[in-house]
């Protein structure tokens, strides 16, 4: 897929850019708790200022419609001289932007604070549009979702792909032909939206490994015993691959019930019992993929990481970055453990991405995407 690129607009100097960037980041007591989205947003927001453009961001955050960018554009701020523009709808931004000189960047508040937003409202794309020359999707993170600041400008602007979505789109082709042998890691839950997900990589990775909730359904579906823990909505107990040998599935879990947390083998588990996380001999058993693969691909952790299960997500990132593969990881608590550990530097590709990226490993493109398309 070769996309338009903003590095390829011979003259941006005057011009006035509107950015769609991925700022939904984790705020704590009002602060940036990972400003791992921000760093990401720099080349693009850097490069026009360079270029001497007039650079609007816009992005949202949260699913509430009190949530405010602020406390990321005072995070921003710190990096890359800003000024705050509000809501960009308000009649105030008009004199906003008629004060930008070249060079200046605005960064504006949540867009989800209007409904249209993900409504995709022919109206208020209209509204956004008036301000802009030219239309920047360097939203990797929300690529997946057809809204107005990510589908609906790109049908009135001229519309070009950021540097980090171009970068995100290059790195996760190279996983989808995998050098082999290769090894497919997926956490989290919700099955039913990952299922094809599933089906389609066991086809083209030697090996594909389901942690985290995901594990539950293919236990229950093989006869075990699983207790209260979290279990989607769909049944696995007919799916073609469920006894694949090149599914691989926890041998050992961290379950918690009557008898306080232990680690059991999944055979032993109660009905009074919740499965919470994966085992230490898991990890052992990991370790023997993890060695040898040439392609390393991850996504979602492996425990119930807010609730402070993080032991084997945190061990298996300790594990792939001392490998020797190239290993591509994405999704906010998966990275985060990355973050917490401090081995950035030890992965191939970090992705921004969470939902997108799954959505993009699973069709190689998105409809916001195919807007970038050459």
């Amino acid at each position: 897929m070769e996309l338009r690129l903003i590095t390829e607009v011979a003259d941006l100097e005057g011009k006035t850019v509107i950015v769609r960037a991925s700022c939904n980041v984790p705020l704590v007591d009002g602060e940036v708790r990972n400003s791992f989205r921000l760093k990401r947003a720099l080349p693009t927001l850097t490069y026009l200022r360079e270029k001497g453009a007039r650079t609007i961001i816009i992005s949202h955050i949260g699913r509430n419609l009190d949530e405010t960018l602020k406390p990321v554009y005072e995070e921003l701020n710190q990096t890359l001289p800003l000024m705050w523009g509000g809501i960009i709808t308000d009649s105030a931004f008009l004199g906003i932007k008629e004060q930008m000189k070249n060079g200046d960047i605005v960064f504006c508040e949540n867009l989800r604070q209007d409904k249209r937003e993900e409504e995709n409202d022919a109206a208020y794309v209209a509204l956004i549009a008036q301000y802009g020359d030219i239309f920047v999707n360097d939203a990797f993170a929300e690529a997946h979702r057809e809204h107005a600041s990510t589908f609906g400008l790109a049908s009135v602007l001229p519309t070009y792909a950021g540097i980090t979505l171009n970068e995100e789109v290059t790195e996760l082709q190279k996983v989808m032909e995998p050098l082999h042998p290769s090894l497919f890691l997926l956490g989290g839950a919700k099955f039913e939206t990952k299922m094809p997900l599933v089906e389609k990589y066991l086809d083209l990775y030697d090996h594909v490994f389901v942690g985290g909730a995901l594990t539950n359904d293919v236990l229950k579906a093989r006869g075990f015993e699983v207790g209260t823990s979290l279990v989607s909505d769909v049944s696995l107990e007919h799916a073609a691959f469920l006894w694949s040998e090149k599914l691989l599935i926890p041998i050992d879990v961290i379950v918690d019930g009557p008898d306080g947390v232990l680690t059991k083998a999944v055979d032993a588990v109660t009905k009074d019992e919740k499965i919470l996380d994966m085992g230490p001999e898991t990890v052992l058993m990991l370790s023997r993929f993890i060695a040898p693969a040439k392609t390393i691909l991850w996504n979602g952790p492996f425990g119930n990481y807010e609730a402070g299960f993080v032991d084997s997500t945190e061990a298996v990132a300790r594990i792939i970055s001392e490998s020797d593969g190239f290993c591509v990881l994405g999704g906010g608590d998966t990275v985060a453990a990355v973050e917490k550990l401090g081995l950035n530097e030890k992965f191939g590709f970090i992705s921004i991405g969470g939902g997108s990226m799954l959505t993009f490993l699973e069709h190689g493109s998105t409809k916001v995407l195919d807007t970038l398309k050459k």
